[in-house]
């Protein structure tokens, strides 16, 4: 059996006011493209299929689209939602769309639906969890007892996944949209501050292969080729300029016999950074060879700020979408901007700290205590 392994689409993406929709075309009709000449059985799509809950209509219907596209060629579609997606909207007619071969992982109403196929080594099970929030979890948890337990993302993933049935000897399949601890993360991507939605891959020791999406850089976890965030499909901020974007062909053969393929994504525009003077970068010679028609990061080494810079840049590159200077004054500047150990402290920690500077000592335990509290009623909803 052969899947494709596919996430964060993000349809009805802008960056820096940029439209990408005529993009996000290109790259859903080359995944069609690849599906077809490797001949997958089934294309998984891990969460985040739109930018945000209220999708604008034209990526609705590029999504549709697409389906219909794969559906008409004899692919079978599964899906479910992540922290962008609705849960409702997204499943909506997803029972009549089985009929076509589409599998949408539908709202959680507590349990985690399974797809059972089947091929000449036997059973496989495709589990189709969403993006799920410790409260999501409690709120389908009668025991009081249970949802005490619950008290975080890590919590609330075990609780559902001790709940799947699971036959060890069989090959068995999850699609997750989480933070799995250790991924490397991109600037395209929702930062929570201190990893508070973290859970570690340990929690997925019973699957074979562990279909990630949420984490925008291609990446395998733990050193394992099996657990597996496959990125989006275009590069959604300038952090990922370096990347290259690809597509995770996996090929399940008799338990234990997994190859993985990553297929090369090619966009119509990249995604680049640039430096360098106004006059350099406006040298013929300088970008003659270049394509002027991707996304630019452009920064200028001038000391003085050129008038009209990025008009007048933008009559040889039209898709700049960020203009910066780097010179005395802005270095100056930036030496006195908060460092990024920032991000990897806890809100708590953070808290602590200001806490500390306006009154002269830390939280104690009582008032720490409270203070989590408070953050952990934020975080679960969504503030």
């Amino acid at each position: 059996m052969r899947l494709m392994h596919l996430s964060d689409l993000h349809l009805g993406i802008k960056v820096y006011e940029f439209d990408l929709y005529d993009d996000q075309k290109y790259m859903l009709d080359q995944l069609i493209d690849v599906a077809r000449k490797k001949q997958v059985d089934g294309i998984m799509i891990s969460g985040d299929i739109y930018d945000r809950q209220v999708p604008p209509a034209e990526s609705v219907a590029l999504f549709d689209s697409f389906l219909t596209k794969l559906s008409n060629a004899g692919f079978k579609v599964y899906i479910t939602s992540g922290n962008h997606d609705s849960q409702e909207r997204l499943s909506f007619g997803a029972r009549l769309m089985e009929g076509s071969g589409i599998y949408f992982g539908g709202t959680f109403d507590g349990t985690v639906p399974r797809i059972d196929l089947e091929d000449e080594f036997g059973p496989v099970h495709i589990c189709m969890l969403p993006f799920l929030k410790p409260t999501l979890v409690r709120a389908h948890t009668s025991d009081d007892q249970e949802k005490e337990k619950i008290t975080g993302y890590q919590e609330a993933i075990d609780f559902v996944l001790e709940k799947c049935e699971i036959d060890e000897n069989d090959r068995n399949i999850i699609m997750a949209h989480q933070f799995v601890t250790g991924a490397s993360r991109s600037d395209s991507e929702e930062i929570n501050v201190g990893g508070v939605d973290g859970i570690s891959a340990d929690s997925f020791a019973r699957f074979d292969y562990v279909a990630l999406g949420h984490i925008h850089t291609p990446q395998k976890i733990g050193g394992k080729d099996t657990v597996r965030y496959c990125g989006t499909m275009l590069k959604y901020s300038f952090s990922e300029c370096s990347q290259e974007k690809s597509v995770p062909i996996i090929t399940f053969r008799e338990k234990g016999n997994v190859e993985i393929e990553l297929v090369p994504l090619k966009p119509v525009k990249d995604m680049r950074e640039i430096k360098g003077s106004y006059m350099d970068l406006t040298a013929k010679k300088n970008y003659a060879d270049t394509n002027t028609e991707d996304y630019l990061h452009v920064t200028l080494t001038d000391e003085e700020d050129v008038p009209d810079a990025l008009g007048r840049l933008r009559s040889i590159y039209p898709n700049i979408m960020k203009l910066d200077y780097d010179n005395l004054r802005t270095r100056a500047v930036y030496n006195n901007e908060i460092p990024d150990e920032v991000e990897k402290k806890s809100p708590l920690d953070l808290f602590d700290e200001f806490y500390n500077l306006q009154n002269g000592r830390s939280l104690n335990e009582e008032e720490s205590s409270y203070v989590q509290s408070k953050i952990d009623e934020l975080w679960e909803g969504g503030i």
